[in-house]
């Protein structure tokens, strides 16, 4: 991962240890915010949910491990939220379950796998699947000099030019932040950031996978389309599970891609 916009991805890949990027490619951490991205991952490699002591007592984290090929995959979530039932879905809980997931597993790579909103005028279209190149935050605003960078906290994603290109998926800048809708604040600082794709986890992902220098790659698979004509929370409800399908069927392939590789090769 790379900290500022101005260092190219490829740059940032040179600088991670060289012996690192030869390294067969063994443990992948999948992060994902919502049980329904998540559940067709898990039933298609048959993961199984673990109650071992990796998250802290009290949690409602899960984690699926299984082996799949030479790979050790996880799946891990945040769970439901213990008063309200639902998805725990944001930046705080993504934050707090890639640390604790990194600290215990010491994953090769984590892949931010869910769904998003995307932007007509950039070219995405309802059940596209993106790999995210950049991503940042777009409402942390800090008006401030330096904080206001900060703020944005631009990163570049792990450079998957190969998985890109055998896998002929789209790519695009994903801009991430805690609400679905998009005021006119959110909307400027999304048009800076040039976004493609609108989400509520992925650079609080990219800054915890920078911070304990994990490499990272992000798919999101597009559900609404945030400058449509359709209100964003009934476009998404309607399209999740067709979406769903078209994200469980890329990430797979990025698996196969995956197995018996390393970073460099990716």
């Amino acid at each position: 991962m790379a900290p500022h916009s101005d260092q190219p991805a490829q740059e940032a890949d040179a600088a991670m240890d060289s012996e690192t990027q030869r390294k067969p490619i063994s443990t992948i951490v999948i992060f994902i915010a919502m049980h329904t991205e998540a559940l067709p991952l898990v039933n298609r490699f048959k993961l199984q949910e673990e109650h071992d002591s990796l998250f802290p007592k009290g949690v409602p984290w899960v984690r699926y491990h299984g082996i799949y090929k030479d790979l050790h995959i996880n799946i891990v979530q945040p769970g439901k939220d213990p008063v309200l039932g639902v998805d725990s879905v944001g930046t705080v809980c993504a934050s707090l379950v890639t640390y604790a997931t990194i600290q215990g597993l010491k994953p090769d790579l984590i892949i931010n796998a869910g769904t998003a909103g995307g932007f007509k005028a950039k070219g995405a279209a309802i059940g596209d699947v993106f790999l995210a190149s950049e991503v940042a935050f777009h409402d942390r605003r800090i008006p401030i000099p330096l904080f206001d960078l900060y703020g944005v906290g631009l990163r570049q994603a792990f450079s998957a030019s190969n998985v890109l290109k055998d896998l002929n998926l789209k790519i695009g800048k994903l801009s991430t932040g805690d609400s679905l809708d998009m005021s006119p604040h959110d909307e400027a600082s999304i048009t800076a950031n040039d976004a493609t794709l609108k989400d509520m986890e992925g650079a609080a992902v990219a800054y915890v996978a920078e911070l304990l220098k994990v490499p990272a790659i992000f798919l999101k698979a597009v559900t609404d389309i945030v400058d449509g004509d359709k209100p964003t929370a009934e476009e998404f409800v309607q399209n999740l599970t067709t979406v769903t399908a078209a994200l469980d069927d890329s990430v797979a392939k990025v698996i196969d891609f995956i197995s018996g590789k390393c970073l460099s090769e990716l």
